[in-house]
């Protein structure tokens, strides 16, 4: 609620305000954190999915969710992405979501790099969206060219098998160990080497070198930097200003200062 916002949250809130004042151009990049009001739990951080050392079998999520385990024991990474899926499928876009493709239709030039794989930017309303690890909705067999969009994992057989030739389907997404897509790497590229007048880092933990690079870029450019997130993280020291607080609290916030400075 406007007013409720503490020191030193609240000063640079009205900093951000000003610098948005002056800009033409932001990349928000976004992680779980985005969605968590949603009630999609994050992965790791406060309240976090996997905030934990390692899963009940004895792996760190990482492992688990990564091409080389899926290709050993397709059932068990099967296991935890139907966990993803399930958290996520009840739940819509919040906030957040909400004023990022706001600001999108007001500034001249507005593009989203996220690492979520629910799809709550798109059915926001972003249209400048870079979705870097796919869409877990989308599924492909490993084999055939069959493909099908998939709503509900409640009554998913784990793991899926193709209609067509039997043999494994896995979600539209990247697993740990495998690269971006291409088109979505020179997408990133072309907007990054473009410049932005400000870089917001959202609900993400940065652990990937293409997440961290914009903010290394502008700091570089001496372009303003920005972070919203209530945990410490691995760029947590080279921002320019940071907010602890929610991502839809605090952009929603932002937005309605601005809009009424």
């Amino acid at each position: 609620m406007p007013g409720s916002i503490s020191e030193p949250n609240n000063s640079t809130i009205d900093a951000i305000v000003k610098i948005l004042a002056d800009c033409q151009s932001i990349l928000f990049i976004t992680g779980a954190g985005v969605s968590a009001d949603s009630g999609v739990p994050t992965y790791r951080g406060i309240g976090g999915l996997y905030n934990v050392d390692t899963t009940a079998e004895g792996y760190a999520i990482e492992e688990v969710l990564s091409a080389e385990m899926f290709t050993r024991d397709p059932a068990l990474t099967w296991k935890y992405l139907a966990q993803i899926g399930l958290a996520a499928q009840d739940a819509k876009h919040n906030r957040a979501h909400e004023v990022i493709a706001e600001i999108e239709t007001h500034f001249d030039r507005v593009w989203t790099l996220t690492q979520n794989v629910d799809g709550f930017h798109r059915s926001a309303g972003s249209k400048n969206l870079i979705e870097a690890h796919g869409n877990m909705n989308s599924f492909s067999c490993t084999a055939c060219d069959y493909k099908t969009y998939v709503e509900d994992f409640k009554g998913l057989s784990i793991p899926p098998t193709c209609p067509d030739c039997g043999a494994m389907v896995r979600p539209d997404v990247v697993l740990f160990g495998e690269l971006l897509q291409g088109d979505h790497i020179d997408q990133l590229t072309r907007q990054v080497m473009q410049g932005f007048d400000v870089v917001f880092s959202i609900g993400t933990t940065s652990v990937f070198p293409y997440i961290q690079e914009p903010i290394r870029l502008a700091n570089q450019a001496g372009n303003p930097t920005i972070e919203i997130n209530p945990s410490e993280t691995v760029i947590s020291s080279l921002v320019d200003h940071r907010i602890t607080l929610g991502a839809a609290e605090s952009l929603n916030e932002i937005w309605r200062r601005f809009k009424n400075k």
